[in-house]
């Protein structure tokens, strides 16, 4: 039983979850993805004000539903 405990405590101490360079590439690949995504949404912002003008009031009623069930789980508990 001794053993293996020592054994999980070794794991334990040198188990890190990820790399020096898996660090680096995952904050790098986060940057220059939300850079293009940026560039992409600024491109086709004359199309979107065109085609989803009224999206904002979908948001809205979806929201309200939302906040609407909650309240009802609460009052009705």
């Amino acid at each position: 039983m001794e053993v293996g405990i020592s054994v999980f405590l070794n794991l334990h101490k040198n188990n890190h979850m990820f790399s020096k360079g898996q660090i680096i590439f995952g904050v790098l690949f986060f940057i220059i993805f939300a850079i293009i995504i940026g560039f992409t949404y600024r491109k086709d912002l004359k199309l979107h004000k065109r085609f989803y003008s009224g999206s904002i009031w979908v948001l809205l009623a979806f929201i309200s539903f939302i906040l609407f069930i909650v309240a009802i789980k609460y009052f009705f508990k």
